[in-house]
């Protein structure tokens, strides 16, 4: 019974120890909250309260924090803001006298700030903590003024006028020793305007306007000078290079027409020497010419004329040989070869066919030399090679053409004319008819 309980318990104690741990946290947080200061980049924190040693050993009862967070313990310490933007002051002085005794009237401007270095932070917040950023301002108006009229009292008004950074770095340095003490640093330190009431600054103006003007003439009449000696000097320089230049030019129009003479004198000669020897290499290719006009209407000649002359006058011969020896030898050969035909069948046997055909020879050798004749040549053009042979090769291709068709007619018709002209001339001396010839 007593688990069952406690079973029952446990969520609503859990529950009781969550809020706890929340409220706790958010106590923990306000706290936290209410005591922790943030330092913006452009503020310090001063935390009165607690005492403390600084670096140089003197104890104070404050710190300082620039940047960043800090807790402060409550009811001991409390924290203060302050400022560290930039302050511009209108610095304006008048009658400040200078080392001579010349009052001015002065105009700057400066930029200051509370400082942001240890060491002067501590006059700062121990001179202005709590106060304005006016009475900042007037403070260091104060200051600037009184230290601008010390430094004016030390420089004369042309060095015042005339070098205003120097004077400012002057006046920098012046017043940098007297804010440091009030815990500020000035940024910018311009000076705008430097005047006077006794138109001192004016009249040296006038003196050096004055003078300005005179060297300002002066250095234009001697640019003047200047540039008339240059402008005659150059002058003279372009008529003599104007002149130095027509001779130059003359002189090389002459040796132009130089020139052009040679190379027309080179070429006339070129095209002469030209002329000359176009005319030798016609000359001799004109006698060149006419030596092979008289070499080929030699040969012309010889295949025209001569070569055919002598052709006619063989085959006229041949002819006349061939037409002469049937019509003598017919009559005696007839006779004789009547005679004998019946011996010569009767003896002859198997060679009877020989024997006819040895009758029969004539009228072979009619075939054979009218095929010959029926051979026409025309005009006949030969050339030699240089050995002479041409023309016994062309008389030779007569007899070759009779041994041709003696060929023809043997591998036509068997009969071979040359072999039975050949038996012809040996059977006599073999069958003892002594010197007898017989002739078909």
């Amino acid at each position: 019974m007593t688990d069952l309980v406690d079973a029952t318990m446990n969520p609503a104690t859990a529950a009781v120890a969550g809020l706890v741990i929340g409220a706790a946290f958010l106590i923990v947080l306000g706290i936290i909250s209410r005591f922790l200061y943030i330092c913006r980049p452009n503020q310090l924190l001063v935390i009165s309260g607690r005492r403390r040693r600084t670096e140089d050993g003197s104890l104070v009862g404050y710190r300082v924090v620039t940047g960043g967070w800090a807790m402060r313990l409550p009811i001991i310490e409390t924290v203060e803001r302050m400022d560290m933007r930039s302050i511009p002051i209108d610095v304006s002085i008048n009658g400040a006298y200078t080392r001579v005794g010349i009052p001015l009237r002065v105009r700057a401007i400066a930029i200051i700030k509370i400082s942001s270095n240890p060491k002067v932070v501590m006059n700062a917040v121990e001179r202005f903590l709590g106060r304005g950023p006016g009475d900042i301002q007037q403070v260091a108006k104060e200051t600037l003024e009184g230290n601008l009229r010390g430094v004016l009292a030390t420089l004369t008004p042309e060095e015042v006028n005339e070098d205003r950074l120097k004077f400012a770095e002057s006046l920098s340095q012046e017043v940098e020793h007297d804010l440091a003490k009030l815990g500020l640093h000035l940024d910018v330190l311009k000076i705008q305007h430097v005047t006077d009431d006794a138109n001192y600054l004016a009249s040296i103006g006038r003196g050096q306007i004055a003078q300005v003007v005179k060297d300002a003439e002066i250095a234009e009449s001697n640019a003047h000078n200047e540039a008339a000696k240059e402008a005659a000097a150059a002058e003279m320089r372009a008529k003599v290079a104007e002149a130095e230049a027509e001779r130059t030019i003359a002189q090389r129009r002459n040796d132009v027409r130089r020139i052009a003479a040679e190379l027309e004198a080179e070429a006339k000669s070129m095209e002469e020497r030209a002329e000359a020897g176009a005319l030798a290499a016609h000359a001799l290719a004109m006698q060149d010419l006419e030596g092979v006009r008289r070499e080929l209407e030699a040969l012309r000649l010889q295949s025209d004329v001569v070569v055919p002359a002598d052709i006619q006058r063989e085959a006229a011969a041949l002819a006349a040989a061939g037409a002469a020896a049937p019509t003598a030898e017919n009559g005696r050969a007839t006779a004789e070869s009547l005679g004998l035909v019946a011996d010569a069948w009767t003896k002859a046997g198997p060679s009877a066919q020989d024997m006819f055909l040895i009758n029969k020879i004539e009228d072979i050798t009619t075939i054979v030399v009218d095929a010959v004749q029926r051979i026409k040549l025309g005009p006949v053009h030969l050339i030699d090679g240089g050995d002479g042979q041409a023309l016994p090769r062309f008389a030779a291709s007569y007899p070759a053409a009779v041994a041709e068709v003696l060929r023809t007619l043997f591998s036509t018709t068997g009969v071979d004319i040359t072999a039975l002209l050949a038996r012809q001339a040996v059977q006599p001396a073999a069958a003892g008819l002594g010197s007898k010839e017989v002739r078909p």
